[in-house]
């Protein structure tokens, strides 16, 4: 059995949580979300407790168990909480600028690059270096902030590009460096 899949997920208060005909609907403050889920695993709401257990013991119950958990728990989370992540902007002349729903890039190339944010993602620009996405789907907001980042991705040299915000570049020294050998 999967130790994740073992854990209850809390529901907590002012979310919703239904389960029927194998959908999942989540309904909190800050939207709905829901989700389809497989046969192969069993969900049942009991006393503001989400738990997800095995219909019985083949890998592909055991696999999906512990992701359908995960699932319904970032679903819980993101009607709650929400997510967000940051993108940092490097390099000279780099910049973003935000108008509606529409991110402009300024990333050293001969034109400016625009990025349509999707439906259920906002973004503000805190600086014209700093970029924040936000939304109550954790995969839309991780893939949305995966297409802005590989539009100019970080180069090891002088790590220009646009990276996340607790990335870490590994920096390589160069061609003088060798030289120099």
């Amino acid at each position: 059995m999967s130790r994740i899949g073992k854990l209850p997920i809390a529901v907590p208060t002012g979310v919703k949580v239904s389960v029927a005909d194998g959908i999942v609907n989540v309904e909190g403050p800050k939207g709905k979300l829901n989700c389809a889920y497989r046969p192969e695993v069993i969900i049942e709401l009991k006393d503001n407790v989400v738990e997800v257990t095995n219909r019985d013991e083949s890998k592909a119950s055991n696999s999906f168990h512990g992701l359908y958990r995960q699932l319904v728990s970032n679903m819980v989370i993101g009607v709650s909480k929400g997510y967000s992540k940051t993108l940092l902007i490097n390099g000279v002349g780099y910049r973003a600028e935000l108008k509606g729903n529409l991110l402009t890039f300024n990333l050293g190339y001969s034109v400016l690059v625009e990025f349509v944010l999707p439906k259920g993602i906002t973004a503000t620009c805190e600086n014209p270096n700093k970029v924040t996405i936000s939304g109550i789907d954790k995969q839309l907001v991780g893939q949305t902030c995966a297409e802005i980042r590989s539009l100019r991705g970080p180069e090891p040299y002088k790590g220009k590009g646009i990276k996340y915000e607790n990335e870490i570049i590994r920096r390589k020294a160069g061609k003088s460096a060798a030289a120099k050998k």
